[in-house]
This record gives C-alpha cells, sequence and structure tokens, in this order.
C-alpha cells in the first residue's frame, strides 16, 4: 500500500479536493488526505503531478 500526504507547501488551491474529493479534503485552508485507499494510485499520482506547489507526496 502506498503512503500518501500533502506537505505544508500546500497553499488551498482545491485542485486535488476537486479532482479526488473522495482521498483528499480541505482542513484549515489546506489540504489533507482523508482516504489514501478512495482512488487508484495511478489517479492519485495523476493529480500529485498536476499539483502546482508539488506538495502531495506519494511514496510506493
Amino acid at each position: 500500500m502506498a503512503k500518501v500526504w500533502v506537505e505544508d507547501s500546500c497553499i488551498g488551491c482545491e485542485a486535488c479536493v476537486d479532482e479526488l474529493p473522495e482521498v483528499f479534503q480541505m482542513e484549515d485552508g489546506k489540504a489533507k488526505v482523508v482516504n489514501p485507499e478512495g482512488a487508484s494510485l495511478e489517479e492519485i499520482k495523476e493529480v500529485a503531478e498536476a499539483c502546482p506547489t508539488e506538495s502531495i507526496k506519494v511514496e510506493e
């Protein structure tokens, strides 16, 4: 199982939440992983690559 997290560099643009609300939610103005198994690893990686601040990390 992969480990997924959001680093403090998150600017709260909500792009990840818009794409995968079953995985990410906003908390205190920043994204947070609430269910790392809510989408496929491929989908999560795509959202991580699209993050403007590269704050979403995926470790396999």
